[in-house]
Protein backbone atom coordinates (compact mmCIF):
# COMPACT_ATOMS: atom_id res chain seq x y z
CA UNK A 1 0.00 0.00 0.00
CA UNK A 2 0.79 3.23 -0.93
CA UNK A 3 0.92 5.71 2.01
CA UNK A 4 0.55 8.74 0.10
CA UNK A 5 -1.91 7.42 -2.25
CA UNK A 6 -4.50 6.44 1.18
CA UNK A 7 -3.90 9.67 2.90
CA UNK A 8 -7.31 11.78 2.59
CA UNK A 9 -6.74 15.42 0.24
CA UNK A 10 -8.14 17.94 2.32
CA UNK A 11 -8.42 21.35 0.11
CA UNK A 12 -9.03 23.80 3.23
CA UNK A 13 -8.58 21.98 6.44
CA UNK A 14 -9.15 18.33 8.03
CA UNK A 15 -12.24 20.07 10.05
CA UNK A 16 -15.54 17.57 8.88
CA UNK A 17 -17.46 21.20 8.35
CA UNK A 18 -14.87 21.87 6.06
CA UNK A 19 -14.31 19.47 4.36
CA UNK A 20 -18.14 19.10 3.88
CA UNK A 21 -19.01 22.75 2.47
CA UNK A 22 -16.37 22.09 0.10
CA UNK A 23 -18.33 19.72 -1.91
CA UNK A 24 -22.02 21.09 -0.41
CA UNK A 25 -21.43 24.84 0.22
CA UNK A 26 -22.43 25.96 -3.11
CA UNK A 27 -25.80 27.81 -3.30
CA UNK A 28 -26.42 24.83 -5.52
CA UNK A 29 -25.68 21.32 -5.16
CA UNK A 30 -27.70 20.75 -1.35
CA UNK A 31 -30.45 22.01 -4.26
CA UNK A 32 -29.81 19.31 -6.55
CA UNK A 33 -29.89 16.61 -3.55
CA UNK A 34 -32.88 17.90 -2.30
CA UNK A 35 -34.59 17.11 -5.65
CA UNK A 36 -33.21 13.75 -5.93
CA UNK A 37 -34.92 12.84 -2.43
CA UNK A 38 -37.85 14.29 -3.37
CA UNK A 39 -37.27 12.01 -6.54
CA UNK A 40 -36.48 13.80 -9.45
CA UNK A 41 -34.03 11.87 -11.40
CA UNK A 42 -33.83 13.61 -14.65
CA UNK A 43 -31.79 16.87 -16.05
CA UNK A 44 -35.30 18.61 -17.00
CA UNK A 45 -36.82 17.62 -14.06
CA UNK A 46 -33.65 19.38 -12.16
CA UNK A 47 -34.43 22.55 -14.26
CA UNK A 48 -38.35 22.66 -13.60
CA UNK A 49 -37.32 23.87 -9.74
CA UNK A 50 -38.68 27.10 -8.66
CA UNK A 51 -34.91 28.09 -8.13
CA UNK A 52 -34.02 28.48 -11.99
CA UNK A 53 -30.50 26.72 -12.01
CA UNK A 54 -29.13 27.43 -15.36
CA UNK A 55 -28.20 24.17 -17.69
CA UNK A 56 -24.58 24.46 -17.40
CA UNK A 57 -24.45 25.07 -13.73
CA UNK A 58 -26.93 22.11 -13.10
CA UNK A 59 -24.46 19.88 -15.86
CA UNK A 60 -21.37 20.78 -13.38
CA UNK A 61 -23.04 20.59 -10.10
CA UNK A 62 -24.50 16.66 -11.05
CA UNK A 63 -20.92 15.61 -12.56
CA UNK A 64 -19.25 17.21 -9.32
CA UNK A 65 -22.04 15.12 -7.07
CA UNK A 66 -20.97 11.93 -9.47
CA UNK A 67 -17.47 12.33 -9.35
CA UNK A 68 -18.26 12.68 -5.45
CA UNK A 69 -19.92 9.41 -5.26
CA UNK A 70 -23.31 10.94 -4.20
CA UNK A 71 -25.14 9.64 -7.48
CA UNK A 72 -24.65 7.48 -10.27
CA UNK A 73 -25.73 7.47 -13.93
CA UNK A 74 -28.19 4.99 -15.18
CA UNK A 75 -29.69 5.05 -19.30
CA UNK A 76 -33.48 5.29 -19.21
CA UNK A 77 -32.94 5.48 -22.84
CA UNK A 78 -31.01 4.34 -25.73
CA UNK A 79 -31.82 6.53 -29.00
CA UNK A 80 -30.86 9.15 -28.24
CA UNK A 81 -29.05 7.83 -24.83
CA UNK A 82 -30.51 9.41 -22.19
CA UNK A 83 -29.47 9.30 -18.21
CA UNK A 84 -31.17 9.71 -14.77
CA UNK A 85 -29.53 10.10 -11.76
CA UNK A 86 -30.47 7.90 -8.84
CA UNK A 87 -28.67 8.89 -5.29
CA UNK A 88 -26.00 6.52 -3.30
CA UNK A 89 -25.94 5.45 0.28
CA UNK A 90 -23.41 8.26 0.76
CA UNK A 91 -26.35 10.53 -1.14
CA UNK A 92 -28.89 9.32 0.59
CA UNK A 93 -27.42 10.00 4.02
CA UNK A 94 -27.88 13.50 3.51
CA UNK A 95 -31.43 13.05 4.29
CA UNK A 96 -31.40 14.21 8.48
CA UNK A 97 -28.90 16.64 7.03
CA UNK A 98 -31.40 18.54 5.16
CA UNK A 99 -34.14 17.62 7.39
CA UNK A 100 -32.42 19.93 10.00
CA UNK A 101 -32.30 22.63 7.50
CA UNK A 102 -35.69 22.22 6.66
CA UNK A 103 -36.98 22.48 10.28
CA UNK A 104 -34.14 25.31 11.24
CA UNK A 105 -35.55 27.36 8.33
CA UNK A 106 -39.23 26.59 9.40
CA UNK A 107 -38.27 28.49 12.51
CA UNK A 108 -36.18 31.37 11.32
CA UNK A 109 -38.24 31.73 7.81
CA UNK A 110 -41.83 31.83 8.41
CA UNK A 111 -43.94 30.98 5.63
CA UNK A 112 -41.70 28.75 3.97
CA UNK A 113 -42.82 25.52 2.81
CA UNK A 114 -41.37 22.16 2.04
CA UNK A 115 -41.94 21.49 -1.89
CA UNK A 116 -43.96 17.76 -2.38
CA UNK A 117 -42.29 14.62 -4.10
CA UNK A 118 -42.38 13.41 -7.11
CA UNK A 119 -45.04 11.16 -8.12
CA UNK A 120 -43.75 8.72 -10.63
CA UNK A 121 -46.03 6.89 -12.85
CA UNK A 122 -45.23 3.45 -14.42
CA UNK A 123 -44.20 4.69 -17.61
CA UNK A 124 -41.55 6.72 -16.13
Amino acid sequence: MNDEMDKPIFERSCCPITCSLDLLGDKWTLLVIRDLLLGKKRFQEFLESPEGIATNILSDRLKKIETAGLVFQQTYQQKPIRYEYVLTKKGEDLKPVLQALVKWGKTYYPGTKVFEAVERHSSN
